[in-house]
């Protein structure tokens, strides 16, 4: 009676904070950014590298650098930039910024824009008159040409050439980078701040040995000294400090979770049932190995930490049988019998057919073993109590695989299964009570995702993501391209599309959108909404409209007619016009490439406002589109902006 009381208080709690965050179910973190449209399409985009990463010129200027922290990458060796956007994507250098703009971006694609910035040729900016004393540059002299042997600090000639221009591959030149950079550089290496890199880089060990004296006096020193006319990177690193440096390392491709024998018909369906249900984007962490676990989810119920899905004894699923695989699929239970908590989305996977499962768990058999141990979950009292979660079980949660429906053709009943099971997109797409449960009735009807301060639109809802007058075709080439001539994919849902679902093969995509087309039309949600717009709300319009001619009329073009396939129109927007604004906010703030796919390899970016537009502009800027030619929707607050950058940082 005691628990019970405390789950009610709790619960209480939960609705009085913010009900529509209170969710248990996870999977697939999803979220589709649609934007139709019935604006006249604007001329073509062109079809140059130069137009393809605008995103990265809003920050870094045309290469040359701008301002103060956005360092020059035009003429930078091409195998240095690419491990950079690398190590920023995967987390091996920690910059939210550049992790949110790159997350759904393909080595390829890395290497391509790494090799464009590194072919530039900008001019450089005079040297700063930096004020060092005479002691400061003798430190400075030192340390440039000779390094500190009793310290193990090697000189910085060493590693970036005599005429500190950097060497190619793998290593930048020092000058033209204003002191502060260098200076912020340094100190971050030194304190493991946002710009730290991961253990084994060279430079966090070499900055942590130099004394804060030694920092501004190199960072002083280098700023101050000009570009020698005609100066290129040194050839190559010596072999010797090549081997030292952590930083270097080759022009690799994505690391892919190999077999460790070859795959047989039954280990080929597995493999493709798991990708196209992304099981990889969840049991894998930022940079880690594929399959080996420790991906966080923060819930309202607590931190949950994906398993290790690969066949080692101790620390996977070595020891496991198909039965015990089917066990947790079907009713989500666990090897030894204990109750799962559908973090892990066993609702959806228990519509998974016994042979599909056996087929998935031979593919993760066939996995080469990695030893990982993963940290358990942290679930908050009395969530952790497992009579509790029995008593969940018992009211929401009910094992059955899917069952055809025999008034439909075969094509919709393989869309039905696979949206329904293996692709589990109720996970996301659907709103939860305050015990992370949904309705029958709820499905697929939208809903925040929980701790991503994204919110999964409705599939069923025409003002939102409803497909129902959508052609098949352009449904099936949204979920695996990314784009689609009037919508875009975005924030978790282009993760989704990235490492799972375009490589649906061209039958079970036409298959999931004919089921998706044919779902019954509901009404968006009533939701609370920001103030409605009147007279009052003129002035903040015009100077969203000021902003929008500005920073947004050139790719979005003057009446929001935007770019077919390239930029998504604004006009008719629904996405623009969603309630709640969370989408679009976050749209505008981190910016992002669509996904990297087979069918769009190459994806226009949207450049990130976040450090350019503060809270104010933001909702101005947002508010005048969601207002504008033909789009009707309340003004967005100050107060949501803020709280879409929660987590950004």
């Amino acid at each position: 009676m005691i628990v019970f009381t405390i789950l009610l208080y709790k619960v209480r709690e939960c609705l009085h904070r913010d009900a529509a965050r209170c969710r248990l179910g996870a999977g697939l973190l999803s979220c589709l950014f649609c934007m139709p449209s019935g604006a006249a399409p604007a001329a073509p985009v062109a079809d140059t590298m130069e137009e393809r990463v605008k995103a990265c010129t809003i920050c870094h200027g045309p290469g040359s650098g701008s301002g103060t922290y956005y360092p020059r990458i035009a003429g930078k060796p091409q195998g240095y930039l690419f491990n950079q956007l690398r190590s920023f994507r995967d987390g091996g250098r920690y910059y939210r910024p550049m992790a949110l703009l790159l997350a759904n971006v393909s080595d390829d694609y890395l290497r391509e824009m790494a090799a464009y910035f590194s072919a530039l040729s900008q001019p450089y900016p005079p040297p700063e008159r930096a004020a060092a004393s005479p002691a400061e540059i003798r430190i400075a002299l030192e340390l440039v040409n000779r390094g500190d042997p009793a310290r193990d600090l090697p000189a910085c000639v060493a590693c970036h050439g005599g005429a500190l221009m950097g060497a190619q591959p793998h290593v930048p030149g020092l000058l033209g980078l204003p002191r502060a950079y260098l200076a912020a550089q340094l100190g971050a290496w030194q304190r493991g701040g946002l710009l730290r890199g991961q253990a084994g880089h060279c430079m966090s060990t070499i900055a942590r040995g130099l004394t804060p004296q030694e920092t501004n006096a190199v960072a002083a020193w280098l700023a101050a000294q000009p570009v020698p006319e005609g100066a290129v990177p040194d050839a190559a690193l010596a072999p010797d400090m090549a081997r030292r440096c952590g930083s270097v390392s080759p022009l690799g491709r994505e690391r892919a979770a190999a077999p460790a024998k070859a795959a047989g018909p039954r280990q080929r369906r597995g493999s493709y049932l798991a990708r196209i249900g992304n099981c990889m984007g969840c049991h894998t962490a930022q940079g880690g190995r594929p399959y080996a676990g420790g991906r966080q989810l923060s819930t309202p119920f607590g931190t949950f930490v994906s398993s290790n899905l690969t066949p080692d004894d101790a620390t996977g699923i070595g020891r496991w049988s198909e039965e015990d695989f089917w066990q947790a699929l079907h009713e989500g239970r666990s090897r030894d019998g204990r109750l799962l908590y559908p973090a892990f989305p066993y609702t959806e996977y228990t519509r998974i057919t016994r042979a599909d499962s056996d087929a998935l768990f031979a593919h993760l058999r066939s996995l080469a073993p990695v030893p990982q141990r993963n940290p358990p979950n942290r679930v908050d009292f009395p969530y952790n109590l497992q009579p509790l979660l029995a008593l969940w079980r018992l009211v929401y949660f009910t094992p059955g695989v899917f069952r055809p429906d025999p008034a439909r053709s075969g094509e919709w009943n393989r869309g039905a299964y696979l949206v329904q099971g293996p692709g589990h997109c109720n996970a996301c797409h659907a709103q939860r009570n305050p015990l992370g449960a949904t309705a029958g009735e709820e499905a697929l009807g939208g809903g925040q995702i929980m701790g991503s301060n994204w919110y999964a639109p409705s599939l069923t809802a025409s003002g939102e993501a409803g497909s129902a007058g959508w052609p098949v075709e352009e449904i099936a080439r949204l979920l695996t391209t990314g784009v689609s001539r009037d919508a875009t994919t975005s924030g978790p849902m282009a993760d989704v599309v990235r490492h799972g679902l375009q490589h649906l093969t061209d039958a079970d995509a036409r298959a999931m959108a004919v089921y998706l087309q044919s779902l019954p039309e509901t009404a968006p949600q009533a939701r609370p909404v920001a103030p409605g717009a009147g007279e009052q709300a003129r002035p903040w319009l015009a100077q969203g409209a000021r902003l929008y001619e500005k920073h947004c009329r050139e790719c979005h073009g003057a009446q929001g007619e935007g770019a077919p396939g390239v930029y998504p129109p604004l006009a008719g927007s629904r996405g623009a016009s969603m309630t709640p604004p969370v989408n679009a906010i976050r749209s505008i703030l981190n910016g992002g490439y669509p996904p990297s796919t087979a069918g769009n390899p190459r994806p226009y970016g949207m450049p990130p406002f976040a450090q350019l537009l503060n809270d104010e502009e933001v909702a101005m800027v947002l508010s005048y589109v969601r207002n504008a030619w033909g789009n009707r929707a309340a003004l967005v607050t100050r107060a949501q902006v803020d709280r879409s950058r929660e987590g950004m940082h």
